[in-house]
């Protein structure tokens, strides 16, 4: 008689999204690429969201910029503010080339945007998961040319444990509370 396997389970602990443990990373919304991605305008609308409201919760935030003299710098509605740190690569893997894994300490969960999702994006979460980083992708605020590519690369970092969330499904994570003294100013932001 054969022995019965035990079920193996696939859930992982929920954790919803906390402010005090987050870092924003904004990966290549930048001026020459932009024009090209599928609803480029959305995603530079969430992205500057998520970008607004981690500036508000005192978020720590940092930007990628593939090849910047070639694709140009972040776009104007994203442009980082002195003090927020902007990483220049030709990897595209961020992992690769710059400091990201040092500039984000190790137990802050790295909530992802940007573009390409098949491209820059899908490898810079691939190198942070290999690097044990903890991932959360915002499909909403991210993008490629063609939307096959978006989602073909949305499914493949789920799979590999990446968690996929929406702009809004952030902002309210980390208020927790409509009595966050912040609510009305994030509310704000997606009305």
């Amino acid at each position: 008689m054969r022995a019965l396997a035990k079920p193996v389970s696939t859930r992982q602990a929920c954790a919803m999204l906390d402010a005090g443990n987050s870092h924003l990373l904004l990966i290549d919304y930048q001026t020459r690429l932009m024009p090209a991605i599928h609803e480029g305008a959305r995603v530079i609308a969430n992205g500057s969201r998520l970008l607004q409201a981690a500036r508000l919760l005192d978020v720590p935030r940092s930007f990628t910029e593939q090849n910047p003299d070639r694709l140009g710098r972040t776009v104007p509605d994203l442009a980082p503010e002195p003090g927020e740190t902007v990483l220049a690569k030709m990897n595209f893997d961020a992992c690769a080339d710059t400091a990201l894994t040092k500039e984000v300490p190790a137990g802050q969960r790295l909530v992802v945007c940007g573009c390409e999702a098949h491209v820059c994006v899908l490898q810079t979460v691939l190198g942070l998961l290999n690097a044990g980083r903890d991932v959360v992708l915002v499909a909403d605020a991210t993008a490629s040319r063609v939307t096959g590519n978006r989602d073909t690369a949305l499914a493949r970092m789920a799979r590999h444990g990446a968690e996929i969330v929406t702009t809004e499904m952030v902002l309210f994570e980390w208020l927790k509370s409509a009595s966050h003294p912040r609510f009305r100013e994030v509310l704000a932001l997606i009305k």
